[in-house]
């Protein structure tokens, strides 16, 4: 008897859905909506010119990246997270007190956040299923390349 095979292979032999990648997508979409949530409070403490510009760029980012784990999340059958939890409201504690002393720590902790991101999803990406693996290297990961590497950019430009 040949194996079945499955459209999705987030599905397993048993017919159920791969309940860690659901968990696993949902880390990383709270992480990605505490990275909205820091990058709002960032532009607006930058009032205008273009370093809000270029931030606003990364929020965008983060902001399509929430659209797509949370669409994901919802196709494996899970509830997607509407916060960030516990990090979010840490990462908006230290992220206030970078504002009130500097663009240039502001900067130095959007960098750090975007780099621990960066590492979460290379870390945790093998604990997906396939289509979710994909959707994360090949999409996800590279966006999250960029915004590092624009953060990282913006704060060399800061006297």
């Amino acid at each position: 008897m040949e194996p079945i095979a499955f459209a999705d292979e987030s599905v397993g032999l048993d017919g159920l859905i791969d309940d860690d990648s659901i968990e696993q997508l949902k880390s990383f979409c709270r992480g990605e909506i505490s990275a909205v949530e820091t990058y709002r409070h960032a532009i607006a403490a930058a009032g205008g010119g273009w370093v809000a510009e270029h931030l606003r760029l990364n929020l965008a980012s983060h902001e399509a990246r929430v659209k797509l784990l949370r669409r994901r999340i919802e196709e494996l059958g899970g509830d997607p997270p509407e916060s960030s939890g516990p990090w979010g409201a840490f990462a908006k504690a230290v992220e206030r007190t970078a504002v009130a002393l500097g663009y240039k720590t502001a900067l130095s902790v959007l960098a750090e956040g975007e780099d621990h991101g960066l590492k979460d999803y290379r870390n945790d990406l093998e604990e997906l299923d396939t289509e979710s693996h994909v959707l994360v290297r090949d999409v996800i990961l590279p966006q999250q390349v960029s915004t590092l590497r624009w953060v990282t950019n913006i704060k060399r430009q800061i006297p």
